[in-house]
């Protein structure tokens, strides 16, 4: 006689907690659409130690595209962020500093002549939705579309994920001190869950202090708006 019992289930998966994203509320009523250096300048002089942090990351704000009538600017360069009251501040951070980042709450920073109070965090472990979206993504000079999306697929390899389907965007310019920075959106689908987090773990591109290589979760593929250039 030959028994064999059905192979018990794996145990569920459960999120590592070693990086999460601490999630600010805040008091802000107008912002420059590009914020990216001022914002990691403001940020740097309140907690010198995220110079120091590799695993450390500054999302750029965000505002919804539209609403009450408003359309989301375009322009950099004139044109500012409208901030309403559920609008958040996010830093990606190793678990041991969650901690000292607290030390901005009830400060008020100032975002190229902005005032942006920072108010209570919350800790947010990540998801394990499969399909996630970075808003920028460091691109290089005379690179097109295909040359970027090679890139982006060895680096994501060297993470010991799989590149199923992968999407990229228009390239987008931010004004720094030292120059021009251009970027690209980037979309991944069909992450298994493990895949998923150590994606929004490491990231890929480098500039995370500047809301670049940062992925979040999206719904899905099919309503991403690869062009989209959403904060």
């Amino acid at each position: 006689m030959f028994w064999q019992e059905d192979n018990p289930k794996k145990p569920a998966y459960e999120v590592p907690d070693d990086v999460q994203d601490l999630v600010f509320g805040l008091r802000c009523r107008t912002l420059p659409l590009d914020h990216a250096h001022a914002l990691s300048s403001a940020l740097i002089t309140a907690l010198p130690w995220l110079s120091d942090e590799p695993r450390a990351g500054i999302h750029l704000i965000h505002v919804a595209e539209s609403g009450n009538g408003w359309l989301r600017p375009e322009n950099p360069e004139n044109e500012l962020l409208h901030l309403s009251r559920r609008t958040r501040m996010t830093l990606r951070l190793p678990r041991e500093r969650l901690e000292d980042a607290r030390a901005l709450c009830g400060q008020t920073l100032d975002i190229a002549g902005h005032a942006l109070e920072v108010r209570d965090a919350e800790p947010r472990l990540f998801t394990t939705q499969p399909v996630l979206f970075a808003r920028h993504v460091l691109a290089e000079r005379d690179e097109d579309e295909m040359a970027f999306l090679e890139r982006m697929a060895d680096e994501v390899r060297a993470l010991n994920i799989q590149v199923r389907k992968m999407m990229a965007g228009k390239i987008h310019r931010m004004q720094f001190p030292e120059g021009e920075v251009l970027t690209r959106s980037l979309m991944l689908a069909d992450l298994d869950v493990e895949e998923s987090v150590r994606l929004q773990q490491h990231g890929v591109g480098g500039g995370r202090l500047h809301g670049c290589g940062l992925f979040l979760p999206h719904k899905g593929i099919k309503p991403v708006n690869p062009d989209d250039d959403n904060g």
